[in-house]
């Protein structure tokens, strides 16, 4: 299980009943379901989908497919890269965060790494949960999909 809790900005997983806790940086804009919204959606949710097993630390994705590795003095440090892992999302609750205009999956909201580290704990994503790369790849070994994620 993963709790994500947004106003701590830290997420918490439990692994063969031992919890650990790891920074995180959730939306800018706050907490909300809304496509759109560039919110970071709140509720019952679960892993949808891993992507990126065994590719390099910092491997960039476009469209969920690997495009390279970030290289700071090259790409532009303004875009939201997704980096080094993906967990895409997809809510549980009818009308909350599954389906229609708030549909998390829909909405493309994933754990990620980024490539502004600096940034980890303190809202500064456009929706998804930013990790620090090699935190991201930890989780990532250790989670399954269908596992559940609790946002709030």
């Amino acid at each position: 299980m993963i709790r994500v809790d947004i106003a701590g900005q830290y997420l918490a997983h439990r692994f063969y009943g031992v919890w650990r806790s790891y920074p995180v940086s959730t939306a800018k804009a706050g907490k909300g379901n809304l496509r759109g919204s560039l919110q970071t959606p709140i509720g019952r949710h679960h892993i949808a989908a891993k992507i990126g097993k065994g590719m390099p630390i910092r491997t960039a994705f476009r469209g969920r497919q690997p495009v390279g590795i970030y290289q700071p003095t090259r790409d532009d440090p303004t875009q939201d890269w997704i980096l080094s892992r993906i967990l895409w999302l997809a809510g549980e609750q009818t009308g909350q965060n599954r389906r229609g205009s708030v549909d998390t999956w829909q909405r493309y909201i994933y754990i990620h790494g980024t490539h502004d580290e600096a940034a980890i704990g303190t809202p500064s994503s456009h929706g998804c949960i930013r990790m620090r790369n090699c935190d991201i790849i930890t989780l990532f070994d250790r989670v399954q999909p269908g596992e559940r994620v609790i946002i709030r």
